[in-house]
C-alpha cells in the first residue's frame, strides 16, 4: 500500500474543464500524485477529498466524455 499526500500539502489543484462557468458545480483535480488522482469540491477546498486509481479515473472520464451520465 502506498501513501497518498495530504490534500492540503498539494499545490497543483486545477479546476475541471467539465465544471460549469457559474461556479456552482466545480470540481478540482490534483496533479502530481503518482499513485492516485485526487478530486475535491472547489467551493470547499478543506473538505473531503476523493482518491481514485489512475485506471478508475480514466474509465470515469471516458464515461463523462461519451455522455453516459447525461439525463
Amino acid at each position: 500500500m502506498r501513501t497518498i499526500p495530504a490534500p492540503s500539502a498539494l499545490v497543483g489543484w486545477r479546476k475541471s474543464s467539465y465544471s460549469n462557468g457559474e461556479g456552482a458545480a466545480c470540481i478540482e483535480v490534483a496533479d502530481g500524485t503518482p499513485d492516485a488522482v485526487l478530486v475535491r469540491d472547489s467551493k470547499n477546498p478543506t473538505g473531503p477529498t476523493l482518491a481514485f486509481r489512475a485506471d478508475e479515473w480514466a474509465c470515469f472520464l471516458t464515461a463523462v466524455k461519451s455522455r453516459e451520465f447525461a439525463s
